[in-house]
């Protein structure tokens, strides 16, 4: 199933633009339709697993309380 840059960036959950700049830097693959740009949406769904999977790490992280700050002091 092919998709639009628009439709690709809501099913990754990524800005439009940011789309836009890896199919410039020729990091992903796409096929030219008249002046329009598709994708096949089943190229992307391995890129989507891990990106739901970095966001949940990241969440995790971020909801880890900070540690107590200890204060080292030099014994000598």
């Amino acid at each position: 199933m092919y998709i639009s840059i628009e439709e690709l960036a809501s099913y990754l959950n990524l800005p439009v633009e940011y789309i836009k700049q890896q199919l410039a830097l020729g990091n992903i693959k796409a096929f030219q339709n008249g002046e329009e740009y598709v994708f096949n949406k089943n190229d992307f769904s391995w890129h989507k697993e891990q990106l739901e999977l970095k966001r949940k790490i990241a969440e995790a992280e971020m909801n880890e309380p900070i540690p107590e700050d200890w204060d080292a002091k030099d014994e000598d």
